[in-house]
């Protein structure tokens, strides 16, 4: 079976404000990582009274960008697809700098983490090499964990629900509410445009990582069917990378990846007790080690969703933790 056709080919125009179509512009922040692609896409919806979407992490020099490439127009509403670090946080300095009201499905929920979160990273580390060998990677730098941190302390002005409209001159937004990155995650449809701005619940250069607990893969795969269930779109904007033309087939490419990761978690476990670690080294052998830990997140919550169906159950019943080192077995 072909997995899903990646989009790679981008070039993220640092600092410029990009028209992508009649009705959509894309500023890019410069905070490219192994989870955000190329930077964060703050897209901006409208002409001369607008609406942005994800304003982006705690970044002065975006922010500043932002603010300049929209003088002379009025920013009538913020939309946040959710709160993880790199989207939602500096909402607050362009509310601040414009007086826009800031729409989002709600606050960060309770047990969330960020993509690369593990309690175990240090040992995912000593596995795969020395940490004397280990090339640094963007996203150990203290400043760049401290401006991409969860926002906790997110608070939207109008909370927005499935279905629920944002209009503005010329522009008619629909919110989805697509749970299963994160229990708040909205994709918002632009109906002049037949398109959606799919935040991180679809990204045309990778797939999504999963991170229980909040994380779902069973939300997760009911959410893409919701994208599926609308045949009139034409095509996705995801805030990381290019847009993603007649989406429906990669989408269920996405849905049938996911389905065929389960099977071969449940085959991995024919053979044996295991941990999504050691799941991870054998179905991900392909895949950068860098990227071997988020990996074990979205694997951990397969495995959480297997369990909740009767499908797989701990080795050690009582065990008190849940991470990438718990070990499973079917039942």
């Amino acid at each position: 079976m072909a997995g899903p056709q990646f989009v790679i080919d981008f070039e993220p125009m640092y600092g410029e404000m990009v028209e992508v179509s009649p009705l959509l512009r894309r500023l890019v922040c410069k905070n490219p990582s192994k989870f955000t692609f190329h930077g964060t896409g703050t897209y901006v919806i409208g002409r001369g009274d607008v609406a942005v979407v994800d304003p982006g992490p705690r970044d002065d020099e975006h922010i500043q960008a932002l603010l300049r490439a929209l003088d002379g127009e009025t920013v009538r509403h913020i939309l946040i697809t959710h709160t993880h670090g790199d989207h939602s946080p500096a909402a607050h300095a362009l509310h601040e700098a414009t007086g826009a009201p800031i729409l989002g499905f709600g606050k960060h929920p309770e047990g969330s983490v960020s993509e690369g979160d593990d309690a175990d990273d240090d040992e995912f580390d000593a596995d795969e090499t020395s940490s004397a060998s280990r090339e640094p990677q963007i996203e150990d730098d203290p400043e760049f964990q401290r401006k991409h941190a969860p926002d906790v302390d997110f608070e939207a002005d109008t909370t927005l629900a499935h279905g629920d409209i944002v209009e503005g001159p010329g522009y008619t937004v629909e919110a989805l509410h697509t749970p299963g990155h994160i229990s708040n995650h909205l994709c918002f449809a632009l109906a002049e445009e037949n398109a959606v701005l799919s935040g991180d619940h679809v990204m045309g250069w990778s797939t999504t990582i999963i991170p229980p607990p909040d994380g779902d893969v069973a939300s997760y795969l009911d959410s893409l069917r919701v994208l599926l269930d609308r045949p009139h779109d034409e095509r996705l904007y995801p805030t990381h990378g290019a847009p993603v033309e007649h989406h429906h087939d990669f989408v269920q490419a996405l849905l049938d990846h996911r389905i065929a990761r389960e099977a071969g978690i449940i085959g991995q476990l024919r053979q044996g007790p295991m941990s999504a670690r050691d799941i991870v080294k054998v179905l991900y052998a392909d895949v950068r080690k860098e990227l071997h830990k988020p990996a074990a997140r979205s694997v951990l919550s397969h495995l959480r969703k297997l369990h909740d169906e009767g499908t797989v159950e701990r080795a050690v019943a009582d065990a008190s933790t849940l991470s990438s080192k718990t070990v499973w077995v079917l039942r």
